[in-house]
């Protein structure tokens, strides 16, 4: 396995470990049960990419890659504090659309970066975005 391929599948791993995170953190704030349902309905998408680029990188002879324990951290308090502020649907659909835009800007940056990276890393990173993308329209109805 290249480095390219190497270097965007394990950015794709740990940004798909980053949205479920955020999911869970999120999890005991939702009242509105639709929000939730869609919140499960992408975890669980984001899940299933997450292993996709774990068994390509394990495929390839590489280990993935955890999300830093600063970013988790501060993930974590961020989200504590604005959900303990306003704990309302229209907070959280704030929230996980700017946790999409994120995903996206860097992600879409990695493919960028990574233009040599193998054809299947590659799709799998478009289709990382386009969910987020897909989300972020999904989410607006509870703005």
């Amino acid at each position: 396995m290249d480095s390219q391929t190497r270097n965007l599948l394990r950015e794709c791993s740990t940004g798909c470990k980053m949205a479920i995170n955020s999911f869970n953190q999120m999890r005991d704030y939702v009242e509105d049960e639709k929000l939730k349902e869609l919140m499960n309905t992408y975890d669980k998408k984001h899940k299933e990419y997450e292993e996709q680029a774990g068994k390509m990188l394990k495929e390839g002879g590489s280990e993935e890659k955890e999300p830093g324990v600063m970013a988790s951290v501060f993930s974590r308090l961020s989200t504590d504090v604005k959900l303990l502020m306003k704990d309302d649907s229209s907070q959280i659909a704030k929230m996980i659309m700017d946790g999409c835009n994120m995903g996206i800007q860097t992600l879409g940056g990695f493919v960028n970066q990574y233009k040599n990276a193998s054809r299947q890393s590659l799709a799998l990173a478009e289709n990382i975005i386009k969910t987020e993308e897909k989300l972020m329209k999904e989410v607006q109805e509870f703005l």
